[in-house]
């Protein structure tokens, strides 16, 4: 996968990705995502990989300081339009290299974007450096465990969907474990497809 691609993709992606991803079992997994989640009036919010505004839709974002980054103009544009008239801030911007100053955000969600991403490793590191300390970064994405191994159909699958825009084998534990530094994890939780989709909230410590 690379930023080149992937903007083909989610350029096709675009008029349909709501019918898929925001829609059945993804809207109702992506609903838990968010329950318990205590936003705070005035607090700084980062969306990465915002895409058409799913996550957005489900939160009361009117007393909340937003801001959402997508890589793809195309998919940003559908989340501009269904927000036009909030003070959510939308910028095109690389998850992997952010233009935020270190500690900006309280929270910073991710969802359906580290098995999108190049490189899941810089676009950790990256939310981690912009998220405060004592703030919070909630993921819901995709993971095979270290109990887990690809199936073979799997195996074979795997780089065909990689070019279809997405990660199947992207190791959670393994991520993680190499940019932990200053991070815990407070919530692990499956939430879809007998845990192949987590509910993940990682803290950062100071």
């Amino acid at each position: 996968m690379n930023h080149s691609w992937n903007k083909v993709i989610y350029r096709i992606w675009s008029p349909i990705y709501d019918l898929f991803f925001n829609s059945g079992v993804f809207l109702k997994a992506r609903r838990q995502i968010f329950e318990q989640i205590p936003f705070k009036s005035g607090q700084k919010i980062l969306f990465v990989g915002a895409g058409t505004g799913a996550d957005l839709e489900l939160i009361n974002s009117s007393n909340l300081n937003i801001t959402a980054i997508d890589f793809s103009p195309k998919m940003l544009n559908r989340a501009r339009k269904k927000f036009k008239n909030s003070t959510i801030n939308f910028i095109e911007m690389e998850a992997q290299n952010m233009k935020f100053n270190n500690e900006t955000f309280d929270y910073v969600v991710a969802s359906l974007i580290l098995s999108v991403v190049p490189d899941a490793d810089k676009c950790l590191s990256e939310m981690a450096r912009v998220l405060k300390n004592e703030g919070k970064i909630i993921i819901f994405d995709k993971f095979v465990s270290n109990e887990q191994t690809l199936s073979l159909p799997k195996k074979i699958l795997r780089p065909l969907i990689k070019v279809l825009g997405t990660d199947i084998g992207l190791n959670f534990e393994e991520l993680y474990r190499r940019n932990n530094v200053n991070l815990m994890i407070s919530e692990d939780k499956d939430v879809m497809m007998n845990g192949m989709y987590r509910k993940i909230i990682i803290s950062k410590v100071s």
